[in-house]
């Protein structure tokens, strides 16, 4: 069964790397793996390619019979647990990409819900975040979209949106010409090279097609963001980074002139029953009420005597994604600027904090 789900999961996600986050293993362990599946079987079952992995004729047959079984397993699991009377402990299983709110984030969920066993899950990959809360694995996944790349959305996930439109905002090193600007212009980056994590969904075609609109075409490398801090110290790359990432020894992190790379932030959960039949007046991608669980409240995955209250958890994702934002003032004063949202949303707190900005409030801000 180890096997099968291995195989499942490479491809699921298309990558070697990324099946490995998902299984909670490293890439050299899961290489290793499929290596032996294949010695075994007596073919290969995955092309290496640099897009990724994808199945030969003989994986494909492989997985045709694989995915039956390991539905199967996971159904007779869940019987038996239920049999047991094992899913007694409630469990919330939420899902990220990678944000500094996801502390502030759980620590909202567990004082919500004391007595459940929350679960976190990153992944890089927003798409692999998606598919887990489709297939059940996950309650809900917070996850940003690059604009002009536009996220794989299973059916019967719906999302609700955090922030419609945020700018990335990128890192240099501090000894850069720019880093002494506020504002930095991709001009100022031209001869520079850019890095980007190949793991992250959008993030490259994104980044070149903002590039090609600016009349640029510096050369793109790939690499870790978690790993890419030294090199950007050293003046080696530049990267994208999120508007509330910290600045390192090292690194500064500047807002780009006109915003030119923008994301979309949302929280993705299953849609309740009576939205997926197509329920009066809803839209796919409104922010419905959870009034039911589309699995039902015996499911493993939810808090069980009431159903998963996923207003509930936005509103708390909400609270803790602006306490973040707040937090940095280069973001900070991006958010009153552009009248973001998350003010509206938190205005009481904002408004006593504009006089550290010298600002009167958002709309006598040019």
């Amino acid at each position: 069964m180890r096997h099968l789900r291995a195989l499942c999961a490479i491809a699921d996600t298309g990558s070697l790397r990324k099946a490995a986050r998902q299984l909670g293993m490293t890439q050299p362990s899961l290489t290793t793996q499929l290596r032996r599946i294949e010695n075994t079987i007596g073919g290969r079952l995955f092309s290496r390619e640099v897009t990724g992995s994808r199945p030969t004729p003989l994986g494909r047959s492989v997985l045709c019979r694989a995915r039956p079984i390991v539905a199967e397993m996971n159904a007779l699991l869940s019987e038996v647990r239920l049999e047991a009377g094992q899913t007694a402990d409630a469990r919330l299983r939420v899902g990220s990409t990678g944000s500094r709110a996801v502390v502030g984030w759980l620590r909202r969920l567990r004082d919500r819900y004391p007595d459940a066993d929350t679960t976190i899950h990153i992944d890089v990959s927003a798409n692999a975040l998606l598919q887990m809360v489709a297939a059940n694995q996950l309650d809900v996944a917070f996850v940003h979209e690059v604009e002009g790349a536009p996220l794989r959305v299973p059916e019967g996930v719906e999302r609700r949106v955090l922030v419609e439109r945020e700018p990335q905002f990128v890192a240099l090193a501090e000894t850069h010409p720019a880093a002494a600007r506020p504002t930095v212009r991709l001009a100022d980056l031209a001869a520079d090279q850019w890095m980007v994590d190949p793991s992250v969904d959008g993030e490259g075609p994104g980044l070149r097609r903002v590039l090609a609109a600016a009349g640029l075409n510096p050369r793109v490398v790939y690499g870790d963001y978690l790993t890419a801090a030294d090199l950007v110290a050293s003046g080696e790359v530049v990267t994208p980074c999120q508007p509330t990432a910290r600045s390192r020894q090292g690194v500064a992190v500047r807002p780009l002139h006109g915003d030119p790379l923008t994301v979309r932030l949302f929280l993705a959960s299953r849609v309740a029953p009576a939205a997926r039949t197509g329920a009066a007046g809803r839209a796919p991608d409104m922010a419905l009420p959870a009034d039911t669980e589309a699995t039902g409240p015996d499911d493993p995955g939810t808090v069980p005597g009431a159903p998963l209250d996923v207003d509930a958890l936005f509103g708390d994702l909400a609270d803790a994604y602006f306490e973040i934002a707040w937090a940095g003032s280069a973001y900070r004063q991006w958010l009153v600027r552009n009248e973001s949202p998350l003010l509206r949303s938190h205005e009481p707190r904002a408004r006593d904090a504009l006089d550290v900005l010298g600002l009167a409030g958002p709309a006598e801000v040019s």
